[in-house]
C-alpha cells in the first residue's frame, strides 16, 4: 500500500487526482491537500471581471465528487512541504506522511514586487476568482465614470494571454455599454514586441494581435517596466533592446488590470534542492525532482527557463494542454514506480490556446511550445470564441462528473480541426 498526496486542487491539481486514482491498486491511498474544497475555472475570470459570468457559474464544490472516487481531501492547506521526511504540514499543525507527493499548487502572486500593484493596491487582478469578482465592482464603477484603462502585465509575467483576453473584453463590454468612445485604452507589457506571449510568437500572432488592436483602438507600450502605481496613475520605463531607459511613462487610469510576475508558493519555496530561487519546483524530464525522486510537479509550480533573451524578465507560460501533457506523465510515471519499474513517460509541452475576445478570438498551437517547433500555426474568428464558450462547459461538467479526460487534447484539438497531437511519448528503459 502506498499513499499518494495530490498538492493543489486547480486545473492541473484536480486533473491529476482523477487520472492517478485511474492507476492506482485498491490499497493504495490518494489525497489531495487544498486550501478549501472549491475548484475554479481561472480561464473564465476574465468573464467575472465584466459581469458576464457568477461565481456559481465557475466554480465546483469538490468534497462530494473526490468522496465518490475514493479520493481524501485535507481542506486546511499546507503550511510546509518537508521532502527530508516525506511529509506536509499542515495549517492546522497536523501532518501528512507520503511515498509520493505531487506538487501542483500553482503559483504564489507576486503583487508586492511593484509598489502600489494589486487588489491590495490600486490595480484589479483576474488571476483569482476573489480578484475578479473585486474587479467586476471596481468596471461597474467605471461604466457609470468613463475614464483611461491600463491593462497588461508587469515584467516577470509568465502569462500573458489572458492580459490580451482582458484587454479585447474590456473593448468589447464598454462597446456593448456604448462607452468605449470615452475610455482609452493602453495595454502596458514587458514582452520585446505584441504577439509575443513568452514564447517568441506562435506562428503570426504579433501580426494578429497588432492588427486586433489597431481595429479596436488598443495603443500598446512593450519592453516596459512598471515601477510603481499610485492612485490613478502607473509609472513605468520603456527600456531599449539593450535594457538601458529609452522614455519614462506616467500614465493615468480610472481602471486597470496588469498580471504581476508569478513565484513559487510560500509551502516549497526556498527548500534546498527542490526549488530554484524564484521558488519553482525543479524537475527532470519525467517530472520529477532530481534530489527527491518520489517528489513531482506539474503546472505553472514547475521551473522552465525562458525561451530567449530579451530586455526585461519575460517569463515562459504553463498553457492547459501542457499541463495536461505533464498530468499524464507523470500519473504514468507514478504507476510504473508502484510496479517496480522504471519511470518512461515524457510530456510533450505542447501548446494549444483559445484567446477569446468577447465576441471573436485567436487560437494557437505550437508543437513543442519551446521553440524550434514542428507546428506554429494561429489563427483569428469568430469561431474562437464559441470554442471557448463550449470548452468551458465542457471542463466544467467533466469536473463535477470526476472523469479523467485530457480535456484540451479531446475538446480544443477537435474544435480546431486539425491532426490530433501526440500526449506523451515513451522512451525505452535505459
Amino acid at each position: 500500500m502506498s499513499d499518494i498526496i495530490v498538492l493543489g486542487a486547480g486545473l492541473g491539481g484536480t486533473i491529476m487526482a482523477y487520472e492517478m486514482k485511474q492507476r492506482l491498486s485498491r490499497e493504495d491511498r490518494l489525497t489531495v491537500v487544498n486550501l478549501g474544497t472549491s475548484y475554479s475555472f481561472v480561464p473564465s475570470n476574465p468573464w467575472v471581471a465584466v459581469g458576464w459570468r457568477k461565481r456559481e457559474d465557475i466554480t465546483v464544490d469538490l468534497s462530494a465528487v473526490l468522496e465518490k472516487r475514493g479520493i481524501a481531501l485535507r481542506p486546511e492547506g499546507a503550511r510546509r512541504v518537508l521532502p527530508k521526511e516525506n511529509r506536509i504540514e499542515l495549517n492546522d499543525g497536523s501532518f501528512l506522511n507520503y511515498d509520493y507527493l505531487i506538487i501542483a499548487t500553482g503559483p504564489d502572486l507576486a503583487f508586492d514586487e511593484v509598489p502600489g500593484l494589486g487588489p491590495e493596491g490600486f490595480t484589479q487582478s483576474i488571476c483569482h476568482i476573489d480578484h475578479a469578482l473585486l474587479a467586476q465592482t471596481n468596471f461597474d464603477a467605471l461604466l457609470k465614470k468613463p475614464g483611461p484603462i491600463v491593462v497588461g502585465a508587469v515584467q516577470g509575467a509568465s502569462c500573458y494571454g489572458p492580459a490580451y483576453e482582458f484587454a479585447f473584453i474590456l473593448d468589447t463590454a464598454l462597446r456593448r455599454a456604448r462607452k468605449r468612445d470615452q475610455v482609452p485604452i493602453t495595454f502596458v507589457t514587458p514582452e520585446p514586441y505584441i504577439g509575443h506571449l513568452g514564447l517568441d510568437g506562435v506562428g503570426d500572432t504579433k501580426g494578429l494581435l497588432e492588427s486586433a488592436m489597431r481595429d479596436r483602438h488598443i495603443k500598446w507600450i512593450t519592453n516596459a517596466r512598471v515601477t510603481k502605481v499610485e492612485q490613478g496613475i502607473m509609472f513605468a520605463e520603456e527600456v531599449a533592446e539593450d535594457g538601458s531607459l529609452k522614455t519614462e511613462h506616467e500614465l493615468p487610469f480610472a481602471y486597470s488590470m496588469m498580471l504581476p510576475a508569478f513565484r513559487g508558493v510560500p509551502s516549497v519555496a526556498g527548500i534546498e534542492g527542490l526549488t530554484n530561487p524564484r521558488g519553482f519546483v525543479v524537475i527532470d524530464k519525467h517530472q520529477r525532482n532530481p534530489v527527491f525522486p518520489n517528489v513531482f510537479a506539474i503546472g505553472v509550480c514547475v521551473a522552465i527557463p525562458p525561451v530567449g533573451k530579451t530586455p526585461l524578465p519575460v517569463g515562459v507560460p504553463k498553457t492547459g494542454f501542457m499541463i495536461e501533457s505533464m498530468v499524464t506523465a507523470t500519473a504514468n510515471n507514478i504507476a510504473s514506480l508502484l510496479k517496480g519499474e522504471k519511470p518512461q513517460a515524457v510530456a510533450s509541452w505542447n501548446a494549444v490556446c483559445l484567446a477569446d475576445f468577447g465576441d471573436e478570438g485567436i487560437a494557437f498551437v505550437a508543437q513543442p511550445q519551446i521553440p524550434p517547433r514542428n507546428v506554429n500555426w494561429s489563427s483569428q474568428g469568430k469561431w474562437v470564441h464559441a470554442a471557448k464558450v463550449g470548452f468551458e462547459k465542457y471542463f466544467l461538467h467533466k469536473v463535477r462528473q470526476g472523469k479523467a479526460e485530457t480535456f484540451y487534447e479531446s475538446l480544443a484539438l477537435d474544435v480546431l480541426g486539425i491532426k490530433k497531437l501526440k500526449d506523451i511519448h515513451i522512451e525505452p528503459v535505459e
